[in-house]
């Protein structure tokens, strides 16, 4: 019986211990579904059962100002309080509640209470100075947390809410000051530094930048002042003021210089890109294995690249090559790195001597890599040496780019045969589409050899689209006019596309060339298409009306073109029925 009471007598305890939680738990619902005063009637209710229970004060403290019964808070707050003197979140409700009633005295007494009896913690100046924050009283907020750095004897106490007040003031040169003064206690707080001071007016930041990198700055101070240049679009700047934060080799250092290489990367500037080299080849100094220098390095390079300084991209890479400590796949990025980095800036004979030299490359970077060098050359014009690299492969790219190097020579029965041989797999899906067209083409040309062609795809190839829309052009003229037009249709419509894409008087060659083959091409497959580029580029010259005009007459004029779809989608854009993309 003694044991069947005492297991009643526990139950009664937990059963009477379970109410508040439930009633806080009615309470969340209720504030949650916007009834404030029922939520508040229960936060009251637990509270006279349980004075100190902080849940429910803050519960009152939300729900209280929206009904304007903040008053009603106090003397909660006050019992509470005075039941539980010691407990600083429980003064920290009277604090606040007193400065949102505006009773500042009251305040400040609960305070210097609460300051007297913890004298070196920063809580009782930090709610204070909040709680005067939310009550838009920032010069207050200010003086009070100012009172708190004297009374600590810590110059850095407080640094980011002054900083956060002065910016709220219009004192940005004093919120860099004081974010500067705090990084130190707190360094992980540099992005929330640089992302506030980011948004400095112009005719506030020079003063900042100077601010920030006069004297002998600390690394921290450094790294704040290099986002905020690299960000404001002084990329070399903020890399001459960031590097010496960087200097000594460290944990912390390794992950600044990587993460300033990955701002830098967000910005397409040729300063920035520079500036991502030379923040990666640092991160690559401080990595700590060689696996993530090698890689580094790698990326340094391309970045190099694409800043256009290549002699810096190939001092970097050799580095790895040579590196006998590097790892094995380590180096074989780095030597495949070395001859991409050769090919891509134009030292093609070099990247063909690392090719046959060195032995460290794989067979399959080998392989790759030689596909890339004929690419290359056959760009440049280089066909036979294009042809020689080639020469030994018997892959499908290989052949490929064979077709492609006979097509260039005006060779068309080949390229045809290559480019068929080489199949619909050969590159990626691009390479396929490009393939395709141009055997569409050369099904419509007659005879066997067409070296005016050729040298105008070349000049396409190369980049060289005015001269190459010229050259297709007098290349057409010389195509005999057959039953289906003989291919001088598809070679105008290949001009026309080409002269479409440049200047305002290469486009009205363009509008030429289109008007041309609509009124000559019969029904062949070129005067649909040739329309439809008609419509496309009238559009792009806001001539909408004229657009629509040549879609509704290609439509009814060509119901079983394959560019029909497409010319139905065109029209309703053109008549604002779906919207452009």
């Amino acid at each position: 019986m003694r044991r069947s009471a005492r297991w009643t007598v526990g139950l009664l305890v937990l059963f009477a211990r379970s109410l508040p939680a439930q009633a806080i738990g009615q309470g969340f619902e209720l504030e949650r579904a916007g009834q404030y005063d029922q939520a508040a009637a229960i936060y009251l209710a637990t509270l006279r059962a349980d004075p100190t229970n902080l849940t429910a004060l803050l519960g009152l403290e939300r729900v209280l100002p929206p009904l304007n019964r903040l008053g009603e808070l106090l003397p909660a707050a006050q019992r509470a309080a005075a039941a539980s003197p010691t407990n600083a979140a429980l003064r920290g409700v009277l604090l606040r509640t007193y400065v949102a009633l505006n009773e500042p005295d009251s305040a400040r007494a609960v305070a210097l209470r609460w300051t007297a009896a913890a004298p070196s913690d920063e809580a009782p100046y930090r709610e204070w100075a909040m709680a005067l924050e939310d009550a838009h009283r920032h010069g207050a907020a200010r003086d009070v947390l100012l009172a708190g750095r004297r009374a600590l004897g810590r110059s850095g106490a407080f640094g980011i809410e002054l900083a956060e007040l002065n910016q709220l003031s219009g004192d940005w040169e004093g919120a860099a000051r004081e974010w500067a003064a705090a990084l130190p206690d707190a360094p992980v707080q540099l992005p929330n530094a640089a992302s506030a001071l980011a948004e400095a007016p112009d005719a506030q930041r020079e003063r900042i930048a100077r601010l920030l990198t006069e004297g002998t700055p600390s690394p921290l101070t450094r790294r704040l002042a290099g986002e905020l240049l690299l960000g404001w679009g002084q990329a070399l700047r903020a890399w001459a003021v960031f590097e010496p934060s960087v200097a000594t080799p460290s944990a912390d250092a390794a992950f600044a210089a990587r993460r300033f290489a990955d701002l830098a990367g967000a910005r397409s500037t040729p300063d920035a890109r520079r500036v991502r080299a030379l923040a990666l080849s640092r991160y690559a100094d401080l990595a700590p294995d060689g696996g993530a220098a090698a890689r580094a390095r790698a990326d340094a390079a391309r970045a190099f690249i694409e800043a256009g300084d290549r002699v810096a991209a190939r001092a970097v890479l050799e580095r790895v090559a040579q590196d006998s400590n590097a790892s094995p796949d380590a180096q074989r990025f780095a030597q495949r790195a070395v001859v991409e980095a050769l090919i891509d800036g134009g030292q093609r004979d070099e990247a063909a001597q690392q090719l046959a030299t060195n032995a460290r490359l794989s067979a399959d970077d080998r392989a790759s890599l030689r596909l890339g060098l004929a690419r290359a050359r056959i760009v440049a014009g280089e066909l036979d040496r294009a042809d020689a690299e080639l020469a030994r492969d018997s892959s499908v790219e290989a052949l490929a780019l064979q077709g492609w190097i006979a097509l260039y020579r005006g060779r068309l029965s080949d390229a045809r045969r290559l480019f068929l041989a080489a199949g619909p797999y050969a590159g990626d899906r691009r390479d396929a589409t490009d393939r395709g067209a141009m055997v569409a083409l050369l099904q419509q040309l007659p005879g066997d050899s067409f070296p005016a062609l050729g040298g105008a795809l070349l000049l396409l190839a190369q980049g060289d689209s005015a001269h190459a829309a010229e050259a297709l052009r007098r290349a057409a003229a010389g195509v005999a006019t057959g039953e289906r037009g003989g291919g001088r249709p598809d070679l105008l419509l290949l001009a026309g596309r080409v002269a479409a894409r440049l200047d305002t008087a290469q486009q009205g060659t363009a509008l030429a060339l289109f008007d041309e083959i609509v009124r000559s091409a019969g029904l062949g497959a070129a005067a649909p298409a040739a329309e439809f580029e008609w419509a496309r580029l009238l559009e792009r010259r806001t001539q909408t009306a004229e657009a629509i005009r040549h879609l509704e007459h290609l439509i009814l004029t060509y119901p079983g073109s394959a560019v029909v779809p497409d010319a139905r989608r065109e029209l309703e854009r053109a008549k604002g029925a779906i919207p452009k993309s």
